[in-house]
């Protein structure tokens, strides 16, 4: 991480005497394919150089050894609770400049709770677009997060270290959880789950990528409330025409609105495509300011889906 040495926080590119756990790393090569593998050999040199990280865990199907060519790379990274709040302020633009992300994180709303914040990342690597899931958890919580999930550690700072749990983690975590959220907020939630939904697809997964097909028109309904009815009162799906349909440009949202949520149940790569379509038009309709400010990603996001 670029930041200078006399960083108060502690977040610092300085070796900290710790070591990653090779035998492990060694396993994990051996068990999954080379792109994963390099993508996760090289973020976790990125991490350990910061003083800041006390935890390197690996999770899902890396960890248990049954990824395949479209398998996330998923962390657990442990942080000192006494720099945690600025290790997730600079969290996206390390992202960015070290391992390739071609978005800012999306605030991941599917993750259980484990005390901490989870994000997901699109990362161009390998020529080619990799889910990169983390999930930033105190040092004082670990121990829970490893009681939840099943996970390999793949780096300890200091085994004997008892890290002292700061009282305004929580505070934190329940205050970025329960923020608004903005339209340029949706309209990355609504890429990354695009991107899901086409994994699936690609697997035939047919039941997830039902599952996750909802989650894609909640984003983009979301998208249409906040920027035509941030002071909504009602949740969820409730009362959208009186709402939105009363402007010409609320009628051209519903009617994109209807057509994805019109489209097949079970996604096909045709289907999500139309629908990430209509995502766009609906983004430079309401909220172009958003666009504008994600053009280069929204142009990278096209290129490795192959978009027109």
């Amino acid at each position: 991480m670029a930041v200078e040495q006399d960083d108060p926080a502690g977040i610092a590119a300085v070796r900290g005497a710790a070591c990653v756990s090779r035998p492990v790393l060694n396993e994990l090569a051996a068990a999954n394919r080379p792109e994963q593998f390099d993508l996760l050999e090289h973020a976790t040199e990125v991490f350990t150089r910061s003083d800041a990280v006390t935890h390197l865990l690996v999770r899902g199907s890396l960890a248990r050894g049954t990824a395949d060519r479209l398998s996330d790379v998923d962390f657990v990274i442990g942080v000192d609770d006494r720099w945690f709040v600025e290790f997730i302020s600079v969290l996206d633009p390390l992202v960015s400049a070290d391992l390739g992300g071609i978005l800012p994180g999306w605030l991941d709303t599917i993750v259980g709770d484990m005390g901490g914040l989870g994000y997901v990342y699109l990362v161009g690597w390998a020529g080619h677009l990799q889910q990169f899931d983390l999930y930033v958890a105190p040092a004082s919580g670990i121990a829970r997060v490893q009681e939840q999930t099943v996970c390999q550690s793949i780096f300890l700072r200091d085994p004997d270290a008892v890290y002292e749990k700061d009282p305004g983690v929580a505070p934190f975590v329940a205050r970025t959880l329960g923020q608004p959220r903005s339209c340029e907020d949706m309209l990355i939630e609504a890429l990354v789950i695009g991107y899901l939904m086409r994994k699936r697809i690609a697997r035939g997964q047919e039941f997830i990528a039902y599952s996750e097909a909802f989650l894609f028109n909640t984003a983009a309904k979301n998208l249409i409330k906040t920027a035509l009815a941030s002071t909504s009162q009602y949740w969820g799906w409730y009362q959208l025409r009186e709402e939105i349909g009363s402007t010409p440009i609320g009628r051209e949202c519903l009617s994109d609105l209807m057509s994805l949520i019109s489209a097949p149940a079970i996604p096909t790569i045709a289907s999500l495509t139309e629908g990430l379509d209509r995502v766009f038009a609906i983004a430079e309709r309401v909220a172009p300011e958003a666009v504008d400010s994600l053009r280069d990603a929204i142009d990278a996001y096209r290129y490795y889906l192959e978009l027109p």
